[in-house]
């Protein structure tokens, strides 16, 4: 029996804050009133009011978004003209940019025939380039790639300083700690959303406080919840995508935030990006901030085929090349990240807009995966939804799909968040054939607008993960693989360690202060705050699939070691651990059977998170 539920009438109603929140609420907090103060439009559900808009968060705070960015910032730009870098915590402009190739300096990285081959080449003539700690430095960043004129800056310091001007403008309301269960969908049209139940069990059943979501109905309802959001996928399900529309590149980026030693000397604004290693599949940057802080971190694609790959284990491998561990050695862990990232991009776009609704950022598919950009893009589309809302406001017309798609897509279609997803569509399509085919995708992409790519079959990531078995055949032998997995799972742990340093990778040494294990980072930076009353927000849904996975790599790339092996063969959940990174719902290698493409894995909403404005 459905039970009653409290209700509240609004405008307009948002789902997350991120950068495209952020954006979109910036600009229809401006357009909401008059020079003198006075309301410039009135509300329809409290007549005599400014149009009343409601932002729901699911993280405990506004500027607990995980992301270390560089940034072009032309729309943030836009948005704020005089805007001085300074006025945001640890933001700098951009000063220099590097592309850096990082060679192999302990033998473990799987690499092909040919890498190796250009590695040895590298090694022996250099082409006249300098070898720096192991590292090659390329003669020239692509255009496409460079953030000249830019800002490096911290997502989480970043929405935090969005946020406060936000409330205290008064014109909306952002409401953290409150995560949305899912849109109210009625004939086809969203009515606004339903927030999470609370005082419930972990399974959802009813507890002694049990406390209903409550019911927003709203004219118009902003997604803005990003690439693994519950409403997103929701409202995919119901109301359908676009033909042609697919969503199978993903990453998980996982970052540290250093307090660099007193010996390092560079200067803010310096970015490096770098390819080559841990692995070649595994793309890395470094952002030097104020105050001698830096951004670390990788992205593991789903192209990597790897059965163990971990984010946690390969970030501290990255750091401890030579290159970098000149500059961090002595460093101190301030706070640490992971989250999901959607890379189809603009193949990845579902319907922009419905009746009621309107979709904006990285869920929107607004990425752009050939430049690695996606926040300021993700801001864009946020204003360009305000222009057209405050347009529609002014006119009295209604949020229909025809009036959306009008004044909202029609913007989105005419600008460059538009024209540049179009020459990244496919960009990194190549990377489904091998890693040096990827780069040159990328570059052929790239240096012709998008007109000539590298076609390859984009496949769904559970259609290619190997067994570990197949992964290391050749270099450890199946009795061994199966010796180690027994092992394993009897101590409830993931396999990645084990099978790493069997396959030749050292062992990290931790140095208590930015080389620790994997759980005391959750106490050390960034910390993970479950409160209770919540039902679990990852959950199996046919648990005897799970018991015939033999690569259960939800278990491997769980960004806090939240999924661990349960002793019947069904991964065990840890709510306490989990930083919402949503890694575990596009790495899951079981597919349902009912042909819908998803996964064994759901992901719904759920409250706390990683706690850390720094990230």
């Amino acid at each position: 029996m459905e039970p009653e539920r409290q209700q509240m009438d609004v405008d307009i109603v948002c789902v997350g804050f991120g950068p495209a929140a952020g954006g979109f609420l910036t600009t229809l907090s401006r357009g909401l009133a008059a020079g003198d103060g006075a309301p410039a439009l009135e509300s329809i559900v409290a007549p005599g009011m400014p149009p009343q808009v409601i932002c729901y968060e699911r993280s405990d705070d506004v500027g607990f978004g995980v992301s270390g960015i560089v940034t072009r910032a032309r729309g943030i730009r836009a948005t704020f003209p005089d805007l001085d870098p300074a006025a945001i915590p640890m933001a700098a402009p951009v000063r220099e940019e590097k592309v850096i190739y990082l060679l192999d300096p302990v033998g473990a990285s799987r690499r092909s025939i040919g890498l190796r081959a250009i590695d040895s080449l590298i090694r022996s003539f250099r082409f006249g380039l300098p070898l720096d700690h192991g590292a090659i430095e390329l003669p020239y960043t692509p255009e496409f790639l460079r953030k000249h004129g830019g800002m490096v800056m911290s997502i989480g310091q970043f929405n935090q300083w969005v946020g406060s001007q936000l409330m205290a403008s008064g014109a909306v309301q952002v409401w953290p700690g409150t995560p949305v269960a899912q849109a109210l969908i009625e004939d086809g049209k969203i009515a606004g959303v339903r927030l999470v139940d609370q005082g419930v069990e972990k399974d959802g059943a009813p507890g002694p406080g049990f406390l209903p979501g409550m019911d927003i109905r709203a004219a118009l309802t902003v997604v803005a919840d990003g690439p693994v959001g519950a409403v997103s996928r929701q409202i995919d399900a119901e109301l359908g995508v676009p033909q042609g529309y697919q969503r199978r590149d993903w990453a998980v980026g996982c970052k540290f935030v250093i307090d660099l030693p007193e010996s390092c000397n560079l200067e803010p604004g310096t970015v490096f990006h770098t390819l080559g290693y841990p692995e070649p599949e595994i793309f890395g940057f470094f952002y030097v901030h104020p105050e001698r802080v830096a951004s670390a971190g990788i992205f593991v694609p789903s192209w990597f085929t790897s059965p163990v790959r971990t984010s946690y284990r390969y970030l501290q491998h990255f750091l401890l090349h030579p290159f970098f561990w000149r500059y961090v050695q002595g460093g101190r862990l301030r706070s640490w990240g992971a989250k999901s990232l959607q890379e189809s991009g603009r193949r990845g776009e579902p319907f922009l807009a419905g009746d009621g609704y309107a979709r904006i950022g990285e869920g929107s598919g607004s990425t752009n995966v050939l430049t690695g950009s996606g926040v300021d893009e993700a801001w864009t589309t946020g204003t360009q939804l305000a222009e057209a809302v405050l347009e529609l406001l002014r006119e009295g017309r209604s949020f229909t799909r025809a009036n959306l798609e009008s004044t909202y897509v029609a913007r989105r279609r005419r600008s460059w968040v538009e024209k540049e997803g179009r020459i990244a569509e496919k960009a990194r399509d190549g990377f489904q054939r091998g890693f040096l085919t990827g780069l040159a995708g990328m570059a052929l992409s790239g240096f012709t607008k998008g007109i000539f790519t590298m076609p390859a079959r984009v496949e769904e990531p559970y259609e290619t993960i190997p067994t570990p078995y197949e992964y290391y055949r050749g270099r450890i032998s199946d009795h061994e693989i199966a010796k180690i997995r027994e092992q394993c799972a009897a101590r409830c742990i993931p396999l990645h360690d084990a099978l790493m340093e069997r396959a030749g990778w050292p062992a990290i040494e931790y140095d208590g202060q930015l080389l620790v294990s994997h759980q005391d980072a959750l106490l050390m930076g960034g910390k993970v705050q479950a409160p209770p009353g919540y039902a679990d927000h990852v959950v199996f849904i046919d648990p005897a699939l799970c018991k015939t996975c033999g690569s259960p790599v939800c278990v491997e790339i769980c960004s806090a070691e939240a999924i661990t092996p349960g002793p019947d063969g069904v991964p065990v959940f840890d709510r306490e651990k989990c930083v919402h990174c949503g890694a575990c719902l596009w790495n899951c290698t079981r597919a349902l059977p009912d042909d819908s493409g998803r996964t064994n894995v759901e992901f719904r909403a759920g409250a706390g998170g990683l706690h850390s404005v720094e990230n």
